[in-house]
């Protein structure tokens, strides 16, 4: 049910950048904020890598868009192209779904390093849909202020 559910939040991110340009994609929610859509694909190609790849795989593995631990950074997508995030986003998407696979079970524990301490699968898991169903949320918003597109 978690993997379904997180594919299902997986998939609603990409529908709601479906059929915009890159330049719609960049166009940045109500100031002095500085959210948005592909802004979003980036900021979640650093949580999927955050909890999974270096959650179970390797501690020290770099992020994809700062030198540091700064999930902001992801969000300044002002020089991105839907090409570059969303090809990060789907490595990562596609190495988490890799890990899930391979895992003994739910209860297998990793090391979270910006915690210091031991995680597992499960936990992993919910905190990463939940970070989908919140950014999901915003997604709905920047999306209907983009085109006017509401629902799904």
């Amino acid at each position: 049910m978690l993997r379904a559910f997180l594919d299902y939040h997986r998939a609603t991110l990409a529908m709601k950048c479906e059929g915009l340009t890159d330049e719609e994609l960049r166009q940045q929610s109500m100031p002095p904020a500085t959210l948005s859509l592909l802004g979003l694909v980036r900021h979640m190609a650093e949580v999927e890598r955050a909890w999974f790849r270096r959650v179970f795989e390797d501690n020290d593995a770099p992020m994809v868009w700062s030198d540091k631990i700064d999930f902001q950074a992801a969000y300044d997508a002002s020089a991105s192209t839907r090409g570059e995030a969303f090809g990060a986003w789907e490595a990562e998407v596609e190495n988490s779904r890799r890990i899930e696979r391979e895992a003994e079970s739910l209860d297998q524990a990793g090391y979270q390093p910006r915690w210091g301490e031991e995680v597992s699968l499960r936990m992993v898991m919910v905190h990463v849909l939940l970070e989908y169903g919140r950014h999901n949320g915003h997604a709905d918003f920047l999306r209907e202020g983009v085109d006017g597109t509401v629902g799904a």
